[in-house]
């Protein structure tokens, strides 16, 4: 049986980490690494692989640039990230309402 709506929980996004990134950018239309970095409260490397992963399964788009003359590097949801957010977080969502009805 696959009725329990923790079949709907999407693996890539669950994990703490990319969840709280997924949340962070599904806030902005974009974000500089930076931010993400200070908000999430992670070393840059944890967020560079975490990142990493989340842009192999589509879900984030990676943007290098230079304000000025130093590089920069932006983070964005992707359409398809989007989507696979919002269907973690309604199946969250039917979990814990689930749970507290009697």
């Amino acid at each position: 049986m696959v009725n329990h709506p923790r079949h709907a929980l999407d693996e890539v996004i669950h994990a703490p980490v990319r969840f709280s990134i997924m949340a962070t950018l599904a806030a902005a239309e974009k974000a500089e690494f930076g931010f993400v970095r200070d908000t999430v409260e992670v070393s840059d490397s944890v967020l560079s692989k975490q990142v990493a992963t989340l842009e192999k399964a589509g879900y984030l788009k990676v943007t290098k640039g230079y304000v000025g003359k130093r590089p920069r590097t932006w983070l964005s949801i992707t359409a398809e990230g989007r989507e696979a957010f919002t269907a973690h977080c309604d199946a969250l969502r039917t979990i814990t309402e689930s749970a507290t009805r009697p």
